[in-house]
């Protein structure tokens, strides 16, 4: 009797750790792949940004508006089968970075603004920025539930020895928060 009672015991031990495994394997994908939705939408959005530099390159005649196009046009963000989190803050700042400049440019040209290709792929940007903001939410709320399992008892008992650790959050990009509300929309 004490032999089925041990075997017994064992057998729900197992199916327990076989069942935290399970749905930190689960939160674990989920977190990834939220973070290559964030890539890809980030892709879109320099698709959209090159849209514009390539409008702007026919309007902007002076030698500064064209080096701040070219400067944009040369950089890319990072696309990888597996972001990191790191090269997600990244790619955020360097598209932030060349959307203000090329701002600054089609401030300078009245005409590129107004033109209706480059009105279209303002507002694809802004869409593009809406999704990935969506999904930075959709990133850090499922890193909070795996955060959670891997820290809390019991799961963190199981956590450890099969190598699940915290996974860090998407940061707020401080230069993203001092950008004009404005930035997208049309100006009167």
């Amino acid at each position: 009797m004490t032999v089925i009672i041990i075997i017994a015991v064992l057998a729900v031990l197992v199916l327990w750790v076989i069942s935290v495994q399970r749905k930190l394997v689960q939160l674990d994908e989920f977190s990834k792949n939220a973070l290559k939705q964030i890539n890809v939408q980030q892709m879109s959005r320099y698709d959209a940004l090159t849209t514009m530099v390539e409008m702007a390159r026919e309007f902007a005649l002076d030698v500064e508006s064209k080096t701040i196009i070219e400067a944009i046009g040369q950089r890319r963000p990072v696309q990888s089968a597996n972001p990191t989190v790191d090269q997600i803050n990244q790619n955020e700042q360097l598209l932030n970075q060349a959307r203000v400049q090329l701002n600054a440019v089609a401030e300078r040209y009245p005409e590129l603004k107004s033109s209706e290709l480059y009105e279209n792929a303002q507002k694809t940007y802004a869409q593009n920025e809406d999704q990935v903001r969506l999904s930075r939410m959709t990133f850090n709320d499922t890193v909070t539930r795996f955060n959670t399992q891997v820290r809390m008892f019991p799961g963190s008992l199981v956590a450890g020895p099969l190598g699940f650790t915290q996974k860090a959050y998407l940061e707020e990009d401080k230069e993203k928060a001092d950008l004009p509300k404005d930035l997208f929309r049309k100006r009167d």
